[in-house]
């Protein structure tokens, strides 16, 4: 059997968690998890630990937590835990050009998407938004660029039909830690390659922002469901009704059995939801959220009052 390896991993959120669990669970060897330091969260702002290091934790594992890894001591407490490679999966800090030095076999990241389309921050989010049928997950030898480095391998999944950010997310991530394992074993065998990526077929997912959540009705209704998905679980898309926020979760174009209307009008509410013309198409909300509440199907809060003829802004 090849041997195995000296892993060391990098990572924060729940997103990182199956490839964690996948190595930990292969015949490679974790022997230190990077990860955030721990934040402040909650009402009363108590220090809460990242996802990744709790479940390190739970598996008994050397933690690093440095607020950056561009000083001497972050590089010398690297090669002190003699990692032959490291796995990067959603860390938060870039690592320098020392750090993707160390590892003998060098620094790989899981990226979700298909490489060299949606470089950056948010691939998941920014493929469903832009209307993509498919995306996958690559694994990807680090260098100094954005996500610039080649691919060792991928893996392509369609886009399903009302697909969330969330719930594509999950998928990837799965698939991710799979392909982690398969690219280690590769490596311990010596028959690890790599493909350059081809900077000209390269787009960039730049990172979600708050101000994206509100919506334009004036937008057609197709270019909307996709953000309402895309921004699922956040920043959530939303809209004002008589100046109460609304926060939608789900939505599918109708059908709008009107014309003429200006967008944002509410058509008709009730049992398929609320219905809003946009620039062409009308759009039924499906699942909504009123401040401090739980979010609720739109049939629900459509027969507490009456909406039709309201203007959505």
């Amino acid at each position: 059997m090849d041997p195995s390896l000296a892993v060391a991993f990098a990572g924060t959120p729940d997103f990182a968690l199956p490839a964690l669990d996948a190595i930990a669970a292969s015949r490679h060897r974790l022997v230190v998890v990077y990860t955030q330091p721990d934040r402040p969260a909650g009402r009363g702002r108590k220090l809460v630990a990242s996802p990744v290091k709790q479940r390190a934790l739970t598996l008994q594992l050397p933690i690093e937590q440095p607020r950056t890894l561009r000083d001497i001591d972050a590089i010398d407490c690297l090669v002190h835990h003699a990692p032959d490679v490291m796995i990067v999966v959603a860390y938060g800090l870039l690592l320098p050009q020392a750090i993707l030095d160390t590892p003998q076999r060098g620094c790989f990241n899981i990226h979700a998407s298909l490489l060299p389309r949606w470089r950056g921050a948010a691939p998941v989010a920014r493929a469903i938004e832009a209307g993509d049928a498919r995306t996958g997950v690559c694994i990807m030898r680090m260098e100094a660029g954005l996500d610039t480095g080649p691919v060792m391998l991928r893996r392509e999944f369609p886009i399903e039909p009302g697909e969330t950010a969330g719930q594509l997310q999950s998928r990837l991530a799965v698939a991710g830690g799979a392909l982690v394992v398969e690219a280690l074993d590769a490596l311990a065998a010596g028959r690890a390659t790599v493909t350059a990526q081809d900077p000209a077929e390269a787009t960039y997912a730049k990172k979600l922002d708050k101000s994206e959540a509100r919506i334009s009705w004036h937008e057609p209704a197709r270019v909307i469901e996709r953000r309402v998905r895309a921004f699922n679980p956040w920043p959530v898309a939303e809209t004002t009704l008589e100046g109460a926020q609304l926060r939608i979760f789900e939505a599918a174009v109708v059908a709008p059995e009107s014309t003429g209307a200006v967008p944002g009008t509410i058509l008709r509410a009730g049992a398929e939801g609320i219905v809003v013309m946009t620039a062409d198409e009308a759009l039924a909300i499906r699942r909504l959220q009123l401040p401090g509440r739980r979010a609720v199907p739109a049939a629900d809060f459509a027969n507490a009052r009456r909406l039709a003829g309201l203007v959505l802004v």
